[in-house]
């Protein structure tokens, strides 16, 4: 017997050969490899769509990613900038010191006085006592050493440069004081940045629940906060820095807030506290 090619619409002549071929089988055996050719077609075109619109999908979902990366990375960027701005801002501008003139009197001239001798009455002759005290200057003043100067009882002092205006000193505070509020000062940028110990982006998937309100109302988006490591590595002062909801909000700082320690930030060799910016993403599945 020969092999009959099922494709081939010719078997189905031999099969329908003196039998009734106005009968509807004959008429749908006769299509058969039409509608087989159509079905093929068909099945062709859908499966290029579909994998045309898989391969967009992907490819537009790159897209997107690479541009919310950058948006990121620039919202970083304006944020050091403003952060090294205020660090500059905040500097106190050092006031040049300046010493008081010194005030020199001029000095008086004086004559020496020597002290009188007590003696009896008939000892002392009064000429003596004239002559001593003629030879006092006048307009001199008396002391316990001869010096020149001016004569003038009137002026008191002569300044050759008076000081005008001239700013007290500054008050210097305690040095205990200054110590602790270096300790206690946040940096916007350290010598060596925080990190996170392991993936942060994988902890936070693991440990983010998406509130069921956003959810069912299908808001999705980006929230940036930002909070203090401190020294011990502890994560303190959780703020939201950009919005997108209220409640999106609430579980982006819930869920930092229970971020275990952190590598913290070093400046000069010490751990310091240092601020730290860090992006929250919510999308639906």
């Amino acid at each position: 017997m020969a092999k009959i090619d099922l494709i081939d619409p010719k078997w189905v002549d031999m099969v329908f050969a003196n039998k009734n071929k106005a009968y509807g089988a004959y008429q749908l055996r006769k299509g058969t490899s039409g509608r087989n050719i159509k079905s093929i077609i068909i099945l062709v075109v859908a499966a290029s769509i579909v994998g045309g619109f898989l391969a967009w999908k992907v490819h537009a979902d790159k897209v997107e990613q690479e541009r919310i990366a950058r948006m990121e990375a620039m919202e970083l960027s304006k944020l050091q900038e403003q952060a090294k701005k205020e660090k500059k801002e905040d500097k106190p501008k050092v006031q040049p010191k300046i010493e008081p003139k010194k005030e020199i009197p001029e000095v008086r001239e004086s004559q020496k006085f020597t002290a009188p001798v007590i003696k009896k009455d008939e000892l002392v002759k009064e000429e003596n006592q004239v002559k001593q005290m003629d030879q006092l200057k006048k307009d001199v003043a008396v002391s316990n050493v001869d010096q020149e100067g001016t004569k003038d009882r009137t002026v008191e002092a002569v300044r050759n440069d008076i000081a005008v205006n001239v700013p007290p000193p500054p008050v210097e505070a305690p040095k205990q004081e200054v110590k602790q509020e270096v300790e206690n000062k946040v940096f916007t940028v350290a010598e060596q940045m925080p990190s996170f110990k392991g993936n942060v982006n994988q902890w936070l998937s693991q440990n983010l629940t998406y509130p069921a309100v956003a959810a069912e109302n299908g808001i999705e988006g980006r929230v940036i906060v930002k909070f203090v490591v401190e020294k011990d590595g502890r994560v303190t002062d959780v703020q939201v820095v950009r919005s997108v909801d209220p409640a999106l909000d609430r579980e982006a700082v819930n869920t930092v807030k229970r971020m275990p320690k952190w590598n913290p930030g070093m400046n000069n060799g010490q751990p310091a506290r240092v601020w730290f910016t860090l992006p929250v993403n919510f999308k639906l599945q």
